[in-house]
């Protein structure tokens, strides 16, 4: 019969990634003839733990270079774009204590940039990953308890250093 013990520990509890493609509007103060680059900078982002729901908040900048009056000109148009993801993640017990890690897979990317109707249109495609690390317990076999111990006994230890003393060491 085997004796068990349970540990109380921190592990992840839940794991999941979710890849989202989205189109936005970058408007510019001339009106576009040419887009010659479009870039992405300053993404920031967090977890959030909502009541046992994952929510991903964060951030990016959209730079969008382009030539205005018959490309003999250029410009560049910087906007700001917040999101909030929520992203489900298979957890057996919810709870607020839950320590949400989250990291970016795929930085957010320019897939498609083009100029309809003089506004210029961009897909943006990211992808990220949440680990949710809370207490868990693990069930662990233990053995019986043997004494695996030799028996010393100090009295043969001390007559056997005795013995190996020099007397005349110090004269």
């Amino acid at each position: 019969m085997a004796n068990y013990k349970e540990i109380v520990t921190k592990a992840v509890v839940g794991k999941a990634k979710k890849t989202s493609i989205d189109s936005f509007t970058v408007e510019t103060n001339e009106i576009p003839n040419t887009v010659l680059g479009c870039w992405i900078i300053n993404n920031t982002f967090n977890g959030v733990n909502n009541n046992g729901e994952v929510y991903i908040n964060g951030g990016y900048d959209i730079n969008v270079w382009y030539s205005y009056d018959n490309d003999t000109k250029t410009g560049v148009s910087t906007k700001t774009y917040n999101y909030s993801d929520k992203i489900n993640v298979n957890l057996k017990e919810k709870s607020q204590n839950n320590e949400i890690i989250v990291r970016s897979l795929k930085q957010p990317t320019v897939n498609d940039v083009k100029i309809e109707n003089n506004i210029v249109k961009v897909t943006v495609e990211k992808e990220l990953a949440v680990e949710v690390v809370g207490d868990t317990k693990i069930r662990v076999s233990i053995e019986d308890m043997e004494d695996d111990y030799d028996i010393v006994d100090d009295n043969d230890l001390t007559d056997e250093v005795i013995e190996q003393i020099d007397e005349e060491y110090l004269k």
